[in-house]
Parts: C-alpha cells; structure tokens; sequence
C-alpha cells in the first residue's frame, strides 16, 4: 500500500449498466497506480448489474441499495472510503491507464492544491465527437467560469477527503446538476488543479443518461446559484456574477414556461426573477 497521503480510493455509483460496468471496472484494475480500493455502490439496479460485479470482481467493494439516486450513492461511497484521496468514475465511462498516476504525480509538485481534474475524450453514439467551447475545461481559481454550466466531469477528478468535510456532501435533493452545485461550491473555496492530457473516455447519448431523464436543466442549476448567494466564501465580486447567472438562467426558465402556456410556474418563476433583480440592485 502506498504512504498513506496518497492512497486513493475509486467511487463507482451506477443503476442499470449490466452491459456497461465492466468496461469501467476494468479501466481501475488496469490503472498503473495502485488503487486502495474500488467501491461500487448499485443505487438498485434490476437488470442483473450486482450479480455481475459481484461474480467478476471479487475484490470490488460492493453494496447494494434501494434506488435513492446518484448523489446518495456517491455519498455513501464517500463515507465507505478510507482513503485520502477519492476518484469518481460514471458507470458508463472508463478511465486511460495512467489516469490516476499522471493526476498524483501532478498534486506531488503542486501540494497546495486538493482537487485535480484532467480532460476527457468524448464519445456519443460510438462515434468520437469534439466538445463546444463552452465546454472547454480550466484550472486555478474557477468559480465564475462554473456558473454557466458544469465544467468538470466527475470521472475526471481526483479529490482530498478533507474537502468533503468541510464543504459538505452532494446534495441528495438535486436529481441532476448535483455535479453543478458541488463544483460551485469547491470552486468558490479551492484553487483547482487542471491537468491538460485526455485521460477518460467519456460516453454519451444512451437513453437513459438522467440529462435526458429531466427536461429544463436550469431548473436544477438555478437552485444550485440560488444556495450560493448567501456562501460565505464568496467575495464580493463573485456573489454579484451569482446573482446575475441566477438573473439570466430564470429569464431562460420564464420564456420557456411562457411559450409553452405553464401559467403557474410562469407565475413563480416571474415572482423569483423580481427578488433576484432586488438583490442585483442591492449589492450593486
């Protein structure tokens, strides 16, 4: 086992990816670092996926669990791990070999920094495609580049357990965009370390990605900003860029709820947008 600051413990959340989860397994095994421990958490799957993992990798740690959804099951994994450090893998993603060597190799010369990500190959529909720029990954002090959308993979990251403990757990009442709200909160507090190689295969465009589950994902990310007002970390200057992504994504939310005759929430969400421009106007 490795000094004990830089073990490394891999969370592995997945629900209904028998066909999959392998793939993903076996890209930890392969890794040229030493993996403490491997820790599947089958947030109830019913299409044989524990039976799987439990028969093909007797060395995983595995637990099974009535479906409580992705953030209670990264939780739980979060709480399981031993070690200092904790790597997230999507069931439906897979890590290049030296993914994790190349990520502890780069936190060994840079030692102030407690979260590293690196960047990713996307792949949908089998096919390998290039991400927008939007989606362009950064490293240093990131929050404001967080707010429009979520700009870290979590099979991409590597993170100190401490981190955790003093920022919290993943919010278990987001369905979806809990990846969002948990790298807004990190970044407001933390540096980030960004490793510039492609290190996962990131998979895309299954029918049951929750991104698809879910219609109008800015409703998730402006609860997610609408938490983040009140941080305390955040200077200034950050809480106003907050409050003016919460602005535009409600806007968004408005003209969707108009064109598509929602009078209720047209109503609330209109009310939401008249109190965030009140607090635009006071901290102006």
């Amino acid at each position: 086992m490795k000094n004990n600051q830089n073990t490394v413990s891999v969370i592995i959340p997945v629900y209904n990816r028998v066909k999959v989860i392998d793939r993903s397994i076996n890209s930890v095994i392969n890794q040229t670092y030493p993996i403490n421990e491997i820790i599947v958490i089958d947030d109830g799957s019913n299409d044989g996926t524990y039976d799987l993992v439990k028969r093909n990798f007797p060395q995983v740690i595995l637990k099974y669990q009535e479906n409580k959804g992705v953030s209670n099951a990264r939780n739980v994994g979060i709480k399981l791990a031993k070690s200092k450090w904790i790597a997230f893998l999507d069931s439906d993603d897979e890590w290049l070999p030296k993914k994790v060597e190349e990520q502890i190799s780069l936190l060994n010369i840079n030692l102030s920094f407690k979260i590293c990500h690196t960047d990713e190959v996307w792949i949908r529909n089998q096919v390998r495609v290039n991400p927008m720029k939007k989606h362009r990954k950064y490293g240093g002090d990131i929050y404001n580049k967080c707010l429009p959308l979520c700009v870290i993979s979590p099979s991409s990251i590597i993170i100190h357990k401490d981190i955790f403990n003093d920022i919290g757990l993943f919010d278990e009442e987001l369905p979806v965009c809990e990846d969002y709200d948990m790298w807004l909160r990190i970044c407001s507090k933390y540096s980030v370390l960004f490793l510039d190689q492609k290190l996962i295969n990131k998979y895309g465009g299954h029918d049951d990605q929750l991104s698809k589950k879910y219609w109008g994902m800015d409703r998730f990310r402006l609860i997610a900003l609408e938490k983040m007002i009140d941080n305390p970390n955040l200077n200034s200057t950050d809480r106003m860029a907050t409050i003016n992504m919460a602005i535009d994504k409600t806007r968004i939310l408005q003209k969707g709820y108009i064109k598509h005759n929602h009078k209720i929430e047209s109503q609330e969400i209109s009310e939401k947008l008249i109190k965030l421009t009140s607090l635009n106007e006071l901290y102006i």
